[in-house]
């Protein structure tokens, strides 16, 4: 993105686009499922209805946002890439680009800590983060009894958007699938898929008894993957009834959303939007505030105790069946009229 920007707290182009899911307002729904992957973005897009045609923008930072409609419904995918930093880049830049409610699942692989096969899938009710401990001395091990490895207390998932999505599961799983659907179980976030997974590498990562701890403390852990944890934690962290005054309101744009991007490299349209609108599409001030509601839907890739990993055949029978899944579920999430982002102009709005 090479565009003039505006405001280095909150950066944005002239003409609104954040900085680096490249979206404004409009080109992105209230719904989202978000992925790592783009390959899984475009694999789950193919489900969507064929009219509106589904805007679709690649930024040079590696996100890629595909928007259009499900059965009806506005809904968005959202490739991210894999980590924290990225979760946070997208649930931050999708909020400020969007009115009302913002409802994210997110589907992504994971390795398996209890006794499932390949292929299965894990809704966990709640996440915890495990992060390296950047004090500690890895090189000689620590003497000032400072744990290798530090983890969080467990942030929960929304409980109605993860029965939904544990109920379409069954109701869409077909007689040919065999994947076991796990809930109620805790996932584990990670900071490294080497390291704080327990996977032994060349470093000194002090780290072959991570899994054996972890479990021992937490009876229902079930999954390790890297970005659950940063998207609970986000949503638990929005206020919905106070707004803090040291928190700054970023202005949605209510100039129309177009199809047409500006390429790398190129000028964006220079023109600063004349008005913004607030929370609710008629401008009244939502009561509650606008919410965020997650939830996670896990494949297992890899069962780390029997070391088997998930076969490409596997993986695309999974990934088919997990893209109806979810779309489903957030198309039939009830989500108010008055907080829903605004159709007319947006890339999703059906004209006649």
């Amino acid at each position: 993105m090479k565009n003039l920007i505006v405001d280095a707290n909150f950066p944005r182009t002239l003409d609104e686009r954040v900085y680096h899911l490249g979206i404004k307002a409009g080109e992105v729904a209230n719904r989202i499922v978000t992925v790592g992957a783009p390959s899984r973005a475009e694999r789950i897009a193919t489900y969507l209805d064929s009219s509106p045609k589904p805007f679709v923008l690649n930024t040079e930072r590696g996100f890629l946002t595909i928007t259009g409609r499900y059965k009806g419904v506005p809904v968005s995918i959202v490739s991210i890439g894999m980590g924290s930093p990225n979760m946070d880049f997208f649930v931050r830049e999708a909020r400020e680009c969007l009115n009302g409610d913002l409802v994210v699942v997110r589907l992504g692989s994971c390795g398996a800590l209890i006794d499932v096969k390949v292929g299965a899938v894990v809704v966990p009710k709640a996440s915890i983060a495990v992060n390296r401990n950047y004090d500690f001395d890895f090189v000689n091990g620590s003497s000032n009894q400072e744990d290798p490895y530090r983890v969080s207390k467990p942030v929960a998932a929304d409980v109605e958007l993860s029965a939904l999505l544990k109920d379409t599961f069954e109701r869409t799983r077909e007689p040919v699938i065999q994947s076991e659907i796990v809930s109620g179980t805790l996932n584990a976030s990670t900071d490294s898929f080497y390291s704080s997974q327990g996977r032994i590498t060349s470093f000194p990562d002090h780290n072959a008894d991570i899994i054996d701890k972890l479990k021992a403390s937490h009876s229902n852990l079930a999954t390790f993957e890297m970005e659950t944890f940063h998207l609970f934690h986000l949503a638990a962290s929005w206020p919905t009834r106070e707004r803090p005054s040291q928190v700054a309101t970023a202005p949605i744009s209510s100039v129309a959303a177009g199809r047409s991007i500006a390429e790398p490299g190129t000028a964006a349209h220079q023109e600063v939007p004349s008005t913004v609108e607030s929370s609710a599409q008629d401008g009244h001030v939502l009561v509650p505030q606008p919410r965020i509601r997650a939830a996670a839907a896990q494949m297992v890739f890899a069962a780390r105790g029997s070391r088997d990993f998930i076969t490409p055949e596997q993986v695309s029978v999974l990934e088919n069946w997990c893209a109806v899944a979810v779309l489903e579920s957030l198309a039939s999430f009830k989500i108010e009229p008055e907080r829903l982002h605004s159709e007319v102009g947006s890339v999703w709005e059906v004209k006649a």
